[in-house]
């Protein structure tokens, strides 16, 4: 009985503690920041370093894990083909169906890519005087009245905008030249790493975990393995998704008879790629090009958008991705506004896996710190082992079902 009413007297204790720790974390991670952004100018070198092997590393890494699980499953097959000759004959259908692709899909998307560039300025000039009559013949003439005292301002702000922009021309040009650049080199050099990547990167754990003290080793590959699991399973569900997602655009408007059809059934499902704003603006493009055609092939656009989003919403993403990031939708849009800040597109395409492996790993670290601080009681330390246990137990599970 005294031991019991000891325990609840330091219950409260433990949670003063818990709040103490996250408030000291927090204010940890913010001073760190806070340095980071005072010395960036040491990163610069790095930097400098992943924007050159970043595009070729990360191009590497995708196809790596939508190629993995096929070449290990081939190769514990009952079969027992080669991990060498499984590789060599994945290379092959790609090349296939690259060249096919190039053939076959290719001029039409530039004969359309080619239309739509062309026939823009009449679609977005249409689009622009419509919503001028209507907001001319239109009964708010108190709101025009109050826009109108900014007309001024606004004249002068893009005035400004169109001088920066004329001046940024020549260097604009330069950068476009280095990016093509770029990308012909990540196309050329990714091939190798992927041959690397997929005929010894199932051996990186066991290799970087010898070289770790003995009783780090289980923790270690532990972290490394619900990595792989997060990444490869975000990777493999957006692109799935994603590829369904144009189909589903593209076969909408092929029905209802819209122009340049498989062209922007592509950009919405590569636009789709970012979490949750990616189809609204893929609906851009297909709003403009239906508000010039008639105001019903508009409504049928949106009915498209309406349905196709019924469908991700409901069926496919919940089939593909479930909740196997069990990251919050508002956290998922923060990540995105912030990488978007600071790393631009890539941050928009990367930030959430990025944001998933940290989770990781700090959740980790975290645990790991509850075992060994004295800054928790027994009854904490014994509900964090049993919560190690059932996350084990669950990568198991799922190993199994496999």
């Amino acid at each position: 009985m005294q031991k019991q009413t000891v325990t609840r007297r330091q219950r409260p204790v433990s949670r003063l503690r818990q709040l103490a720790l996250r408030l000291v974390i927090v204010v940890l991670v913010l001073l760190i920041l806070w340095l980071l952004n005072k010395v960036n100018w040491v990163f610069s070198p790095l930097q400098q370093f992943f924007s050159i092997i970043g595009g070729p590393v990360v191009l590497a890494g995708v196809f790596y894990y939508l190629m993995n699980p096929l070449v290990d499953r081939l190769e514990k097959s009952k079969f027992h083909i080669h991990r060498t000759w499984t590789i060599i004959g994945l290379f092959a259908v790609i090349l296939a169906l690259v060249v096919l692709g190039v053939v076959l899909v290719v001029p039409l998307i530039q004969d359309q890519l080619t239309g739509l560039i062309k026939d823009w300025p009449h679609y977005w000039d249409s689009l622009i005087n419509s919503t001028t009559a209507f907001w001319q013949n239109s009964d708010m003439k108190w709101l025009r009245d109050i826009l109108n005292q900014y007309d001024t301002q606004l004249q002068k702000g893009l005035s400004g905008l169109l001088k920066n922009t004329a001046s940024n021309t020549v260097g604009g040009l330069g950068s476009i030249v280095g990016s093509v650049t770029t990308v012909i080199v990540a196309l050329v050099t990714f091939p190798f790493l992927l041959w690397y990547m997929l005929r010894d990167g199932h051996q990186f754990p066991e290799y970087v975990s010898r070289l770790l003290p003995q009783r780090l080793q289980k923790s270690f590959l532990t972290v490394l393995k619900e990595i792989n699991d997060q990444v490869s399973n975000y990777i493999r569900g957006q692109l799935t998704v994603a590829f369904f997602v144009a189909l589903m655009f593209y076969l909408g408007y092929l029905l209802i008879g819209l122009k340049f059809a498989l062209t922007l059934g592509i950009v919405a499902g590569i636009l789709n790629l970012i979490p949750y704003l990616g189809s609204f603006l893929a609906m851009v493009p297909a709003v403009v090009v239906g508000a010039f055609v008639s105001p019903w092939m508009l409504i049928q656009v949106l009915i498209v958008f309406a349905v196709e989003q019924t469908i991700e919403g409901r069926l496919i993403s919940p089939l593909v991705l479930g909740s196997s990031l069990k990251i919050h939708p508002v956290t998922i849009i923060i990540v995105l506004l912030a990488a978007g800040k600071i790393f631009g597109v890539m941050g928009v395409i990367f930030g959430v896996p990025g944001y998933a492996v940290l989770k990781v790993i700090v959740s980790h670290l975290y645990q790991y710190w509850r075992e060994h601080a004295q800054w928790f009681d027994e009854e904490d330390r014994h509900s964090s082992v049993l919560a190690d246990e059932n996350s084990a137990n669950a990568n198991r599970k799922q190993d199994v079902d496999e």
